[in-house]
């Protein structure tokens, strides 16, 4: 498929992707399906995110799940469960009192509870890494624009909360460069302690006013409804609910027939989507320059559904190679559907076009022109 020209990816692509790459993650702790899903998510990152500020957060989601990792590995040696028979580091047990019964403080660490702790904290770090992805690649702001109208309340929260890192990332960057032009070069904690409250204050700045600015625009205000449209929507949406939460749990829970589960599951989301285009119709609004859904959305769109799929499929299929075998210790194995998948998902790196470059700003008034070279005249043309 041929790259087109420089553009923004419509923000709902990403999100899919991602959420079927935490999708799958959240099924294995098999660490070689979990490094190869890690190098799968930096490379699209690397390769297709912007030079916004919600693009350079990426690398606070991977610290955040380093940090997640080291905090379940700490965890385990001071209260975890140490099972196993290899000891790895032999520490003193002490006593707690009996209130405390059943948590053991310390003790030998063995290599089978360790690994076990690091691959469970790698799982819940990849998910977090997938999130972040999907922050790191789509514009926030366009994916509140390409909700429909009747999740924009809640939406605008989801927003908001996530933006979060990426305004912490950019207000970081702004107190460290200034910092440095004033001279201060100070590290370690006497830096903390200088950079923490004005990057608090920076970021309380924006927040209050992004608040000010969406409610200049209108957001939260609803038109007029009729109360038989307000009366209409409410049913279609409880439907929906209802048919959504039997069906999920009719698949889900293994009893009962299927052909109950499926075309519940399936009437509940005619239900919701009609009582979301009913909700919608109350809320007016504008887009400037709406996003397109082109083939490279669906392409990566596609990708995160596959490798979703990939990891139910697994789980039915080659269980064994989900996880690694612990006891005894032996290597792991690599599930063919999953790691296909997970490849599969690496596409939308090479196959999206390109985010458009940053402006350069221009130094001093830019050059004008002369009348004659911006309007030629034709022969025969009036002065």
């Amino acid at each position: 498929m041929p790259v087109a020209a420089p553009r923004t990816l419509h923000p709902g692509a990403w999100w899919l992707w991602a959420i079927g790459l935490a999708v799958a993650c959240s099924q294995t702790t098999n660490p070689l399906v979990l490094l190869i899903a890690a190098a799968s998510v930096t490379f699209v990152v690397l390769s297709r995110r912007s030079s916004s500020p919600w693009g350079r957060a990426f690398v606070l989601y991977a610290v955040l799940g380093g940090f997640i990792i080291a905090l379940r590995i700490v965890l385990h040696v001071l209260v975890g469960d140490k099972w196993g028979e290899i000891v790895v580091l032999p520490l003193p047990e002490i006593g707690l009192p009996s209130w405390a019964a059943g948590i053991d403080l310390l003790g030998d660490v063995r290599v089978e509870g360790l690994l076990a702790t690091t691959f469970e904290g790698m799982r819940l770090a990849m998910m977090i890494l997938c999130i972040g992805a999907a922050n790191a690649l789509g514009d926030p702001k366009r994916l509140l624009a390409a909700l429909p109208g009747a999740l924009q309340e809640i939406g605008t929260a989801i927003i908001v909360a996530i933006s979060v890192a990426p305004q912490l990332a950019t207000s970081v960057r702004r107190v460290h460069r200034a910092r440095l032009l004033r001279g201060d070069s100070a590290r370690g904690l006497r830096a903390f302690r200088r950079v923490a409250m004005p990057v608090l204050e920076d970021t309380l700045e924006r927040s209050l006013t992004l608040a000010a600015s969406m409610d200049a625009r209108g957001y939260g205000r609803r038109g007029e409804v009729s109360t038989a449209r307000h009366r209409l929507t409410g049913a279609l949406t409880l439907g929906g609910l209802l048919g959504l939460a039997v069906g999920s749990y009719r698949l889900l829970a293994g009893h009962g027939a299927a052909w109950v589960g499926v075309p519940a599951l399936l009437l509940g989301v005619l239900l919701a989507g009609l009582g979301l285009a009913s909700g919608s119709r109350a809320v007016s609004r504008t887009t400037y320059r709406p996003t397109p859904w082109r083939l490279p959305e669906t392409v990566t769109a596609l990708a995160g559904v596959l490798v979703a799929a990939g990891a139910v499929a697994s789980t039915q299929w080659e269980p064994s190679a989900m996880s690694m075998p612990l006891s005894p210790v032996g290597p792991p194995g690599l599930p063919l559907l999953l790691t296909t998948g997970l490849l599969l998902a690496a596409l939308p790196g090479l196959l999206t076009p390109e985010p458009p470059a940053p402006r350069e700003r221009v130094r001093g008034r830019p050059t004008v022109e002369p009348a004659a070279r911006r309007h030629p005249r034709t022969e025969g043309s009036h002065p």
